[in-house]
């Protein structure tokens, strides 16, 4: 009885009913849309947090910074001899820690030791500055001196020299030592390799090098060609691609070997850490905090509150402006809902009236309203679902272009990860992302419980009306 009345009112209202679901189903797709562009946005800083800051990287420790002593060079000095009467090219690197800041090596086993530490790995970052110097005849007064800190073409000046002259290019680079038995966690988890291969695990102290897509295409280097560092020869045996935007190292080397070249011996400028598990990472960050001193942990959450450009301008809008407007819409859904069954059953005051004056207790007249309430709320639910998915899958097909920045000082986390620039200086790596809106199962649910909701507040409003009419009401509507 209950489903064949069910059916008939629906049918004989077939209008109203359409109204209220499409109220419903209008904020239910509005959720969905929200909720997927939100999930996307999640997705695109995950992809910056990867590239930027190491795949499966849950923290980074640095070294604590500290005041530059007074009177310290801000930048790398080069000595040419310009004695000679004839015409002579030189060339000359400069290696220099990222930030100046490094920590012994020993202080990685004592992290990875820390209770909820999965793995720790030692990386460092270096600066190199090349200065190639042409001079010509004519007798000098004194050495040259260049400089400077420079970056690529950055710059240049000239020693003195009697009779003669002197020109030269000042280029930097930077160079990364990478961890070769551990490559999943640290500077090269985040690249892949497109050409060639990546180290082996027993090339620690290897002649070898990684260099990036992009360096490698302004250098014009490929697999098998060979980089010279401070006079040493290095053999290209990959080309490594980042995961999206452009890689923010230019060179890879195993560990060993970037320490050779470095003027800090031994020693590492960042130690990457992978949690046991992701609620353990605030626990292992307090714990390091307090058991390792004169160090700075910074996890990705940290990193990602750094993010700016119009991802972060996007996902602010997403989570404040988007939620607001959601909530704003599914409640005026809802309110439209419960206003139209209240005064649709306003207008069926006989009907009530008669079936109470038959024998129906207040109880059933309530199930009725009900039981067309949630029908209503389950067709606007799939509505809502539909339109939903397509506002999502033209979102993606779309694929609006975000940029991300993220700014620092060179040495650490905060400076983009190893490669983020040299000493003291700022630096800015900027990727850009391609948006898409996936619609995943929590959020079909979470639909699928809106729409319930929906029509149980419309039910509810609709029943109670339904349950305070009495049989003498059908009466004075008849006349």
């Amino acid at each position: 009885m209950f489903g064949i009345y069910l059916k008939r009112e629906l049918s004989r209202r077939k209008k109203a009913a359409l109204v209220v679901a499409m109220g419903l189903a209008l904020g239910i797709a509005l959720v969905i849309t929200v909720n997927s562009v939100s999930a996307g946005m999640t997705q695109a800083q995950d992809k910056v947090l990867k590239s930027l800051y190491g795949l499966g990287t849950d923290m980074t420790v640095t070294k604590a910074r500290s005041a530059p002593k007074a009177g310290a060079s801000q930048g790398p000095n080069f000595r040419f001899d310009a004695r000679s009467s004839v015409t002579s090219s030189q060339s000359s690197d400069r290696v220099t820690t990222q930030g100046g800041q490094a920590l012994k090596s020993s202080l990685v086993e004592r992290v990875g030791a820390q209770k909820g530490v999965s793995a720790a790995v030692g990386a460092l970052s270096l600066d190199v500055t090349k200065v190639d110097g042409s001079f010509t005849q004519g007798k000098a007064r004194s050495s040259g001196t260049a400089g400077g800190q420079g970056g690529p073409g950055g710059g240049g000046g000239q020693p003195q020299v009697q009779g003669g002259g002197a020109d030269f290019d000042v280029n930097s680079y930077s160079v990364a030592g990478v961890d070769v038995t551990d490559q999943a966690l640290g500077p090269l988890a985040a690249m892949k390799i497109t050409a060639g291969r990546t180290f082996t695990a027993a090339q620690t102290n290897a002649r070898a090098a990684v260099v990036a897509r992009s360096y490698a295409k302004e250098k014009k280097y490929e697999v098998g060609s060979v980089l010279t560092i401070s006079g040493r020869k290095y053999t290209v045996i990959g080309i490594a691609t980042p995961d999206s935007g452009d890689s923010t190292t230019d060179v890879y080397l195993p560990l060993k070997q970037a320490q050779s070249l470095g003027d800090t011996g031994s020693k590492v400028t960042t130690i990457y850490v992978r949690a046991t598990g992701s609620r353990e990472i605030a626990a292992v960050k307090k714990r390091i905090q307090a058991n390792i001193s004169g160090t700075t942990v910074t996890t990705s959450a940290d990193l990602a509150s750094t993010v700016s450009g119009s991802l972060s301008t996007a996902s602010n809008l997403a989570t404040s402006v988007g939620t607001w407007l959601s909530v704003t819409v599914l409640a005026a859904a809802f309110l439209v809902a419960a206003l139209l069954t209240s005064a649709a059953v306003s207008r069926r005051v006989r009907e009530f009236g008669t079936l109470k004056a038959l024998g129906w207790p207040s109880g059933r007249v309530t199930r009725q309203v009900v039981g067309e309430s949630m029908v209503n709320g389950l067709v606007g639910g799939g509505l809502g679902i539909v339109l939903g998915l397509a506002a999502a899958r033209a979102v993606t097909a779309a694929a609006p272009k975000l940029t991300a920045q993220l700014a620092g000082t060179g040495g650490g986390p905060g400076a983009a990860g190893p490669g983020g620039g040299g000493p003291g200086r700022q630096t800015t790596s900027t990727l850009e992302i391609a948006l898409s809106a996936p619609v995943s199962a929590t959020t079909i649910a979470l639909a699928v419980g809106l729409a319930v909701a929906g029509g149980l507040v419309a039910g509810a409003t609709g029943g109670w009306r339904a349950s305070r009419m009495r049989p003498a009401d059908a009466l004075r509507s008849v006349s």
